[in-house]
């Protein structure tokens, strides 16, 4: 993607005012000095992402660091600390970059996500500790550390947000486990009051995967000799993310989360992740379409956000289908197709991945190095 792309005639207007933010899922050094990413927020843009696969193909796959890593070739530090020092300062410097658009939104976008290792995943107190390291070395009011939403992970997330750290609890893809973690949002917000502590710049994103349902789900759906297993193929991964959207608004509406808005709290926003269309016989902006709501972000890719700007159509989609989205489900049940166990699947797919792209990165350096 271009600075250009997106600069004229941008739909990322059009989508804030219906209440959703447009995040980049992407961070790359080069379009840092460049410019690029300076155009994309002046175009709408509210916030970044990043993860282990973003940045070994960032590094692996450009010249943006080799200066960098010329000048640490000799030295003593380790592979692991040449990485986090790159990190560190990427997302700083993005951070500096979106700072605006934080203090014009009163610290509720603005964001920009570095990750705890996925080696983590299973680690609560391991991820505490390296949420926290990682938190005091950007020093920065407008990041967020992305904790995975595992069951381990819960208890880790309750206890950052409680110590005013900014979660964003990535890689999950069920309803029952958002309740989970939006209830340790509450928690943590709940001790600080007892504790007469600050709340209203805490901020928190639950991010929901999409795609990658549609990729589990239609592959058993393909072995599935039912009639309605046709009609259900690329229609699951939108339809849990309504039904996760439905859960927030019955969590946004209960008396325990008013009490907190009206101490200042900041609401504990929905992000539709893997948003980017896998499957060629699908719209290539189908995650983009489907999923416009209010208090939502999307996190796009460069690619589908290009191709949101040059033909997406902005309209709410998202709220009032819950009924349609159960019956959705439902319907997989009955085909065969149990659903707790494409859930579990994808989770521990997705952190083998970035496991093994944390590792292909600092291999990446080694060689680099």
């Amino acid at each position: 993607m271009t600075a250009t792309s997106t600069t004229t005639g941008s739909r990322m207007p059009a989508l804030l005012e219906l209440g959703q933010s447009i995040w980049l899922d992407y961070l790359r050094r080069g379009m840092l000095a460049s410019g690029e990413l300076a155009a994309l927020i002046a175009a709408g843009l509210r916030g970044m992402t990043s993860n282990p696969t973003i940045f070994q193909e960032a590094i692996g796959g450009s010249t943006d660091y080799d200066d960098a890593l010329a000048r640490v070739a000799g030295s003593s530090a380790s592979d692991f600390d040449v990485f986090e020092a790159i990190a560190v300062e990427d997302v700083r410097s993005a951070a500096d970059l979106f700072r605006p658009v934080y203090e014009r939104s009163n610290g509720g976008d603005g964001f920009v996500s570095l990750e705890v290792s996925p080696a983590l995943a299973r680690d609560t107190r391991g991820t505490i500790a390296e949420a926290e390291r990682l938190w005091r070395a950007v020093d920065r009011p407008n990041v967020m550390i992305k904790i995975p939403g595992t069951r381990e992970g819960w208890p880790a997330i309750e206890r950052c947000l409680t110590d005013g750290i900014n979660i964003n609890i990535t890689l999950l893809f069920s309803v029952e486990y958002y309740l989970e973690v939006a209830g340790a949002y509450l928690a943590a917000l709940e001790a600080r009051v007892s504790k007469g502590q600050p709340i209203s710049r805490v901020a928190s994103v639950a991010s929901f995967f999409v795609s990658r349902v549609d990729t589990e789900v239609d592959a058993r759906l393909a072995r599935i000799d039912h009639p309605q297993a046709k009609e259900l193929a690329g229609t699951i991964g939108v339809a849990n993310a309504r039904l996760a959207y439905a859960a927030f608004q019955e969590i946004t509406a209960s008396e325990r989360w008013r009490a907190l808005a009206a101490r200042g709290a900041l609401v504990q926003r929905p992000l539709w992740a893997s948003t980017g269309t896998k499957n060629p016989a699908y719209s290539d902006v189908l995650y983009l379409e489907e999923l416009i709501g209010r208090d939502t972000v999307n996190t796009v890719p460069p690619e589908t956000l290009r191709k949101f700007e040059h033909h997406g159509t902005v309209a709410p989609t998202l709220a009032g289908h819950e009924e349609t989205a159960r019956k959705r489900m439902e319907q997989l049940a009955r085909v065969g197709v149990a659903f707790d166990d494409v859930t579990r699947v994808l989770e521990a797919e997705g952190i083998e991945k970035f496991a093994k792209s944390y590792t292909a990165l600092i291999e990446t350096i080694a060689r680099k190095r």
